[in-house]
């Protein structure tokens, strides 16, 4: 499966009555009926570490082009109408701001680790705390309630899985938790925010900006609201996109293939 295709149901399924396993490309799975695939007797893989890195380099790359106003400034510098850089053109530090990280699994990790570059104070939520020594080695302080971590925020980025529990989970009172100059940042899922609530929160300036590597749809409507904002960067869920990383895709998914049809242990299995 790549980008969520084909759709794996009931019709699909028992059209296949050989099939022995599913292999799907990036880490979330929630496009997956785990039961369903199970009561059919197949197995299921992902590809779940070799994204992490690229993809933490692009909430990193999302927060210092939201930060920095990097597509207002590049629009302003190509206009055939400037005539002048305005001096009180201004963007937001983030050396030194606090990063709210949600979701604290192997990507959001990677992005504290970025993040102590730039001499960030590091706040997470997580489901489960991380042990002292990978709290100390990045700086980071847990929040055992994601309310503590909005408030404090700078920078809030989303990096969580899709699950029931995730769904619309920053919605209208998460986002007016957030400090009137915070940036929201999504590397998950476009589901994990309600896109109504952060259209809203946009246009009343209850939080500063967002930057979106998803959203849902996926390509959202040419005349959506969030196209239309300048203080949002959406960019075309290219959080894995690179060349080395989807090739490592490819090759994990064809070894949990080759290993499903042969009987052995499959890598990066999913149960």
């Amino acid at each position: 499966m790549w980008y969520h295709k084909p759709v794996i149901n009931e019709e699909l399924l028992q059209s296949l009555p050989n099939l022995k396993i599913v292999a799907s490309s990036g880490v979330g799975i929630d496009h997956l009926d785990l039961n369903l695939l199970s009561s059919h007797g197949v197995k299921a893989s992902n590809t779940p570490f070799v994204v992490s890195t690229d993809t933490a380099d692009l909430g990193m790359a999302l927060m210092l082009a939201s930060s920095r106003r990097l597509v207002e400034g590049y629009q302003m510098a190509v206009s055939r109408d400037t005539e002048y850089f305005p001096a009180d053109w201004l963007g937001t530090e983030v050396s030194g701001a606090t990063l709210g990280i949600v979701g604290m699994g192997t990507i959001g990790y990677k992005v504290a680790e970025r993040a102590k570059g730039f001499e960030m104070k590091i706040l997470y939520h997580n489901r489960n705390r991380r042990n002292k020594e990978e709290e100390s080695a990045v700086g980071a302080i847990y929040c055992k309630k994601i309310d503590d971590l909005l408030q404090q925020s700078d920078f809030v980025l989303l990096s969580v899985n899709l699950t029931p529990q995730t769904h619309k989970l920053i919605g209208r009172r998460e986002l007016e938790l957030m400090k009137p100059t915070a940036t929201l940042i999504n590397i998950s899922r476009g589901l994990v925010v309600d896109q109504d609530a952060l259209v809203e929160a946009l246009q009343n300036k209850v939080i500063k900006a967002a930057a979106l590597d998803v959203t849902y749809p996926e390509p959202l409507p040419r005349d959506h609201p969030l196209l239309k904002l300048k203080n949002v960067i959406v960019t075309p869920h290219i959080g894995s996109a690179t060349k080395k990383t989807r090739r490592l895709m490819m090759e994990n998914m064809t070894e949990s293939i080759q290993a499903g049809l042969t009987g052995l242990p499959i890598p990066n299995e999913v149960f």
